[in-house]
């Protein structure tokens, strides 16, 4: 076997396989001869077939199937040779195959590009810092009581917050548009979900109330015949709503599972959930700092095959977040910049732990496997369950390791730490 190796542009190969003609033609009458002894022909007894009509029948088609296992296996000791290491399928190109003749073809592909890491004590990596005050428990019982809020008719005109139920028909130079037409709507004043203009047009309406509403639709709106247009909303007000708080009361404890100690065991349980949260959002961001600090400082170019699979990979998520409708259709260029990014993430991350010979902590696997078995019902039988499944136990260990390489970054980088709140950590997590 002949090999030849040529840089075309960047990471891509192009390389030529010269295989000589005797171990071609050898496989070949090998397989033709295995053929005689199976086929059955006419004028012929059963394995007594001679070869040269086994092969003026068949031989075509066994030279090509031949073909086939010649180029796999000489491309997979090629690369060995050669230490190649592909990034992606190969490409095979200029076939050349002649009775008699050397057989040659050639495979064009990517490889893994060098990667080094170096210069982690140059990197700057900020380490946000929060708790849970008092203030932020308040808040947050706030927010619980106003999600299970109910709303009560009122008769006053209606405020920011109120929910108004109308009738509206809306019109552009005087023609009414498609979907511009609603009964009996429910809309919370605040909640920005209609066009700018049309909810504070609201504000001071009382039940029975008409008015016509002018407003423009934006001009990045979804329906491209009234983007920019001026708009006249002719709306009539059937009813608001005002929003009613819950006390904080037995009943309103017992909704979240807490049946004695009272508002003191709901603060506490309230306090808790909080924290782990907050310490799970610091946790991601500072490995967020450090992933971008890390690609950032790296000059590196990664395989475009590589990349493909990845906007792949985010596309099929994407989809399952569209209800797994695979009639939508999105375009790569959504992706690229993310799936780029998350290569040289895993290339820089795979060289670290390899180079600094970072092993995994087994004992951080099993932590954060029983971590997240506690918010089971059994733990006991999620834990078991992990450490029976390879390929479950893989994932955490994956986890892990990628934890520990950040832990190893962060240990050489200049780390400035940040006190920030539980809403400026909490909220941009959000």
């Amino acid at each position: 076997m002949q090999v030849s190796v040529e840089t075309t542009q960047g990471l891509e190969r192009r390389v030529t396989i010269t295989v000589p003609a005797d171990k071609v033609e050898s496989a070949v009458k090998s397989r033709l001869q295995q053929l005689a002894k199976t086929q059955r022909i006419d004028g012929f007894r059963p394995g007594k077939v001679p070869v040269s009509v086994i092969k003026k029948r068949y031989g075509s088609a066994v030279r090509q199937e031949v073909a086939q296992d010649v180029i796999q296996q000489n491309f997979y000791q090629a690369v060995v040779q050669e230490k190649l290491n592909p990034a992606g399928t190969p490409t095979i190109e200029d076939q050349k195959q002649e009775d008699g003749q050397d057989f040659s073809f050639t495979a064009v592909f990517e490889v893994y590009p060098d990667v080094k890491v170096e210069g982690l004590d140059a990197l700057k990596i900020e380490k946000p810092t929060a708790e849970v005050t008092d203030e932020d428990l308040a808040n947050m019982l706030e927010t619980l009581r106003k999600q299970h809020a109910k709303f009560v008719e009122v008769e006053r005109a209606a405020e920011d917050g109120d929910k108004v139920n109308l009738d509206f028909e809306g019109s552009v130079d005087g023609e009414v548009f498609e979907g511009g037409k609603a009964e009996g709507f429910d809309i919370e004043l605040g909640s920005n979900r209609m066009i700018p203009g049309f909810e504070d047009g609201l504000k001071g309406l009382k039940a029975g109330d008409e008015k016509d509403l002018e407003v423009t639709f934006p001009e990045d709106y979804q329906a491209e015949e009234l983007k920019g247009k001026e708009a006249v909303f002719k709306v009539k007000v059937n009813k608001v709503e005002a929003r009613e708080l819950p006390e904080i009361d037995e009943e309103f404890i017992k909704l979240f599972g807490i049946e004695e100690g009272g508002i003191d065991a709901l603060k506490k349980e309230v306090r808790q959930n909080m924290e782990r949260e907050l310490n799970q959002a610091l946790k991601n961001k500072v490995k967020e700092n450090a992933i971008t600090a890390l690609v950032d400082a790296a000059s590196l170019e990664v395989p475009k095959a590589l990349v493909e699979q990845e906007v792949n990979t985010l596309r099929q998520q994407a989809l399952q977040r569209f209800g797994g409708n695979q009639d939508i259709e999105l375009p790569a260029e959504l992706f690229n910049d993310q799936a780029e990014r998350r290569v040289k993430t895993g290339l820089l991350l795979s060289e670290l732990v390899k180079a600094n010979d970072i092993k995994v902590d087994d004992e951080r696997v099993k932590e954060t496997v029983e971590t997240m078995a506690s918010a089971y019902e059994s733990p006991e039988e999620v834990v078991e369950y992990y450490y029976n499944n390879k390929e479950m136990l893989q994932n955490v260990q994956n986890v892990v390791m990628e934890d520990q390489a950040i832990d190893f970054i962060l240990e050489q980088a200049q780390v400035e730490t940040v006190a920030k709140t539980f809403d400026e950590i909490m909220n941009k997590q959000a």
